[in-house]
């Protein structure tokens, strides 16, 4: 697109404009149409600053729409909108009442956006599909299938619970890891303090020392000359290093895939990884199937949301293997991420006509594998806490000890 300057006279007075076009021609035309006044002159010039900041501040608010609302005030949302849509309250009331009654800026706007499109005409189901990034798929299914079959109310409430056990198994792992990362913290916090401040204090007394310090306190002393000339340097370089791996992953390319796949393979955080997406992909199935969506979208949508892109990908075989015409089975065993115990249970399920028995049973597993894992985290992390404190106070010890027993030793002679 180019952009012309036309400069006009209208009323005796001189006076500029700026239309956008593909070309020339054009661009006379529609300065024709808009009826200005007595063209004067025309010139192709280069995007005003007006234009591109106009531009910048439309991909920023496109930019701060286009992302996830909490889950939080949207289960409380939908909550109240299943209330009342079963108490028979008209749906345009019903997201009157919701959109005012939301505290959450982000939620509230794209709900106050859904309501204006059902005021439209348009229906409720295309109204959350438009939204569903915003919302994630799942909600976009699930509203449309309670409008085609007229089960409208349960489906929202039951859209509800699906949401809020997947927010809940989210805050029972950060309930879970609070401690160990307030120990962490203190940790690290103490040992810079004490590299900063305790050390200075007998490093003029090493130095007067004649014969060789320790290795312990020489790595002491090294530690603190180079805290005291880089700290800033370290400072920064970890946030760059934080937000260059922040903007990497959001961007969803091959940095996230590869980081996803090797997080699994980390102590502990993989297992916990793990667990946690096989639990979800499994529950947000069940819970599709069992509310009459077709298999291939079912899993569609539970695929979409694994945040994991490795695990995903690996996922995508069994949607892949019913597409083309195998077993549920078989797209299960090919994914390469299932047990040989939940591989029988998916068979015996699919050939018995009770798959989503089959499917409750190995939610409840991966449930309870993830409860488990999660309320022991601290009984895991404890050795690695309980080394690295050990490691600092030997060093500590050994650092600034050995070298004073040494000098003890010294003047007794």
């Amino acid at each position: 697109m180019k952009y012309f300057e036309i400069n006009y006279l209208s009323g005796g007075e001189k006076n500029v404009t700026i239309i956008t076009s593909p070309h020339k021609i054009d661009a006379l035309k529609q300065f024709q149409n808009m009826a200005l006044g007595v063209l004067v002159s025309i010139e192709e010039i280069n995007e005003p600053l007006s234009f591109k900041f106009q531009k910048l501040q439309a991909a920023f608010q496109n930019s701060s729409l286009k992302r996830r609302v909490p889950l939080e005030p949207y289960i409380a949302a939908l909550r109240q909108l299943g209330v009342m849509l079963d108490a028979g309250i008209s749906i345009n009331q019903c997201f009157d009442e919701v959109v005012s009654t939301t505290d959450d800026k982000r939620t509230k706007k794209v709900l106050l956006q859904i309501s204006q499109k059902i005021e439209a005409g348009e229906s409720i189901g295309a109204a959350f599909e438009d939204f569903s990034f915003e919302l994630g798929s799942v909600s976009a299914a699930i509203i449309k299938l309670g409008e085609q079959t007229g089960t409208l109310s349960e489906e929202v409430t039951k859209l509800a619970n699906i949401l809020d056990e997947i927010h809940q198994n989210r805050k029972k792992l950060k309930k879970a890891l609070r401690y160990p990362a307030i120990v962490f913290s203190v940790m690290i916090i103490a040992f810079i303090a004490v590299i900063q401040m305790v050390v200075p204090q007998f490093k003029e007394m090493f130095e007067e020392f004649d014969s060789e310090l320790p290795y312990p306190t020489r790595l002491l002393l090294g530690l603190q000359e180079f805290v005291s000339q880089n700290g800033v340097y370290i400072i920064l370089g970890v946030i760059i290093l934080v937000a260059l791996h922040s903007f990497l992953y959001q961007a969803k390319g091959k940095y996230k895939y590869y980081f996803d796949k090797y997080i699994l393979k980390v102590y502990l955080a993989g297992k916990i990884t793990k667990l946690s997406m096989l639990g979800r992909y499994i529950f947000v199935f069940d819970k599709l199937t069992n509310s009459g969506v077709p298999i291939i979208k079912a899993l569609s949508i539970a695929e979409n949301i694994v945040e994991n892109e490795y695990l995903k990908e690996r996922f995508s075989t069994i949607k892949g293997a019913i597409e083309e015409g195998r077993s549920l089975t078989e797209g299960f065993k090919n994914s390469g991420q299932f047990e040989n115990m939940v591989i029988q249970m998916i068979k015996a399920g699919e050939s018995s006509g009770s798959l989503n028995k089959m499917l409750a049973k190995i939610d409840k597993y991966y449930g309870e594998k993830y409860s488990d894992l999660v309320d022991n985290i601290s009984t895991y992390i404890e050795p690695i806490m309980i080394a690295a404190l050990a490691s600092f106070l030997a060093l500590l010890a050994l650092g600034i000890f050995l070298p004073m027993w040494s000098m003890a030793e010294v003047m007794d002679k």
